[in-house]
């Protein structure tokens, strides 16, 4: 399973012009679903991404988690992180999760982080959706967790 975690002051997804998750200030996750990821990855990785050390301490150091700084989560489910780019210019996804897989690890990525006490919102599986955001730092940190 991989995920793209940003921090943001703020974030929102809007389908169709309409609002339907928002968070900050926080992290906006994007989520990923891998062939071969299992059943057990979700609550592996809502783990991390929650005790993930990269919001400011009082000396301005990335010393504080997500739970430290009691912050709210915008996850949202992007097949694109599977991109495999190595050859030619057109990106390949035949390592992404089926569909129906990559929605039940996605959700269920959301609801292991509201089990740790994360507020969380989502986007719409399979969706055009509107990303917004402001990053704060930037600080983006690719995550990856496998088995």
């Amino acid at each position: 399973m991989r995920a793209l975690v940003q921090r943001v002051s703020e974030a929102s997804i809007s389908v169709d012009g309409e609002v339907v998750g928002r968070c900050g200030p926080g992290l906006l996750v994007l989520a990923c679903a891998m062939q071969g990821d299992t059943d057990t990855l979700p609550a592996k990785m809502a783990a991390k991404i929650a005790k993930l050390r990269i919001f400011r301490d009082e000396a301005g150091r990335m010393n504080r988690s997500l739970l430290d700084i009691g912050g709210s989560a915008l996850v949202v489910s992007q097949f694109t992180l599977a991109a495999d780019t190595r050859t030619g210019n057109r990106p390949g996804f035949s390592t992404a999760a089926a569909p129906e897989i990559g929605e039940r690890l996605y959700l269920a990525l959301a609801e292991e982080l509201r089990a740790l006490d994360v507020p969380v919102e989502t986007g719409r599986f399979g969706a055009d959706m509107k990303v917004a955001l402001v990053n704060d730092g930037p600080v983006t940190i690719p995550l990856e967790i496998t088995g």
